[in-house]
């Protein structure tokens, strides 16, 4: 029950970046490179801080360290740069479709292919994405912008797979948004570089809180489930964002949408139930 919580809870933070980049950039008070790189720098602070607190160091050059560090700037470039053309749906789908197949290769490469429940559960909940937030076929999808967000995917399962060879999550979460962040510099270039008030909060938020200590509670989270379940597990938060944005931002809730939700979450409570399935056979 414990790691459910914890995995529901860092679900939501995922999901509450979508809603906090909505309300930042879609509503113009921030351009997306600059949302990306309030974000990055206000997590890799909050978390500096709270290893430096507990008496520990940065681990910035421990083994994996390169490799989070660069798969999280994939992702965080990759996210921003293709939401310059892309709709918010169409993006999520790109985005945790890639994430997903992945993943999925990955645990086929080495060994660990995924079971009959994780596929079959998996294709339910894909189909449950596919259905909600397949375009309505007016206008073409920008192919650069695809192509970018393909690109994030790639990036974030990577930063995944790395992470479940993490010692302290906190820790190697901080050391990757500090490696991070230079990186990011290079976001400002696309961009016109506007930004208000309410656009540097809002990215501190997400940045500080639902990205931050949200990575490094799925770090925690990664140790004690194997990829194919993550994999899985993470196409709820495309659901779990347009909900929210239907009670907080007054999106649409449609009957579409209520079907889509109950596919993503059966699937995901059969693919789950793999391991109890393992565990009772042992």
């Amino acid at each position: 029950m414990q790691l459910f919580l914890l995995s529901a809870l860092t679900m939501c933070a995922f999901a509450a970046n979508s809603i906090l980049t909505r309300l930042a950039v879609n509503g113009g008070h921030i351009d997306p490179a600059g949302f990306a790189l309030v974000r990055v720098g206000a997590g890799a602070l909050v978390l500096a801080v709270m290893v430096t607190l507990r008496g520990r160091r940065l681990p910035l050059l421990r083994r994996n360290r390169i490799g989070g560090a660069v798969s999280l700037s994939v992702y965080m470039i990759g996210f921003s740069l293709a939401y310059l053309t892309l709709d918010a749906g169409l993006g999520a789908l790109i985005l945790f479709g890639a994430v997903q197949i992945t993943m999925f290769s990955f645990a086929a490469l080495t060994g660990a292919a995924p079971t009959p429940r994780q596929v079959t559960g998996a294709a339910a909940a894909f189909a449950g994405l596919v259905l909600v937030l397949w375009p309505d076929g007016e206008g073409s999808t920008d192919i650069l912008g695809a192509g970018l967000m393909v690109i994030a995917g790639v990036g974030w399962a990577a930063y995944t797979i790395i992470g479940r060879t993490s010692g302290d999550p906190l820790a190697a979460t901080s050391a990757n948004f500090l490696l991070c962040f230079p990186v990011m510099l290079i976001l400002p270039v696309f961009a016109g570089g506007h930004f208000s008030m309410t656009g540097l909060l809002l990215g501190v938020l997400c940045g500080a809180v639902t990205s931050g200590l949200g990575y490094a509670l799925w770090y925690a989270v990664l140790a004690r489930i194997d990829s194919g379940t993550a994999a899985v597990a993470q196409l709820i938060v495309p659901i779990i964002a347009i909900l929210a944005g239907a009670l907080l931002l007054g999106e649409p809730l449609s009957l579409t949408l209520v079907i889509a939700t109950a596919l993503v979450l059966g699937g995901i409570a059969w693919a789950l139930s793999a391991g109890s399935v393992q565990a009772d056979r042992r």
